[in-house]
């Protein structure tokens, strides 16, 4: 039986700029050339009634984010996370993660297989 993931990551995108820091240390972390990488930020463009759109940008980890396992190993933060310049993203226990989810509408909680 596989073991349960025990820890994730909380992202918080509605302040995120779409500066990509997360995805470029990713990249840079794991050896990855451009355009493959653990997290990839997402770009959702709505169309509203008044001919007006609103742009929204979500980090969103792909089937390669391990969570930078060498790094969380030593206590560090995953690299997106101490990277993200809008601190949109946190990394913990699932358990304590999904407590926080509650006080805020535009959060996603993830976890690696």
């Amino acid at each position: 039986m596989a073991k349960k993931p025990e820890y994730g990551l909380l992202i918080d995108y509605e302040y995120c700029t779409g500066c990509f820091a997360c995805q470029v240390a990713c990249c840079q972390e794991n050896g990855w050339p451009a355009g493959m990488g653990g997290i990839q930020v997402l770009e959702i463009v709505q169309n509203l009634p008044n001919d007006k759109a609103y742009l929204t940008f979500m980090p969103f980890p792909t089937e390669l984010c391990i969570l930078c396992r060498p790094r969380t190993k030593k206590g560090l933060e995953p690299a997106c996370v101490k990277h993200c310049m809008a601190n949109t993203m946190k990394y913990g226990r699932l358990e304590d993660l999904a407590k926080e989810m509650g006080k805020k509408p535009k959060m996603v909680l993830w976890s690696p297989r």
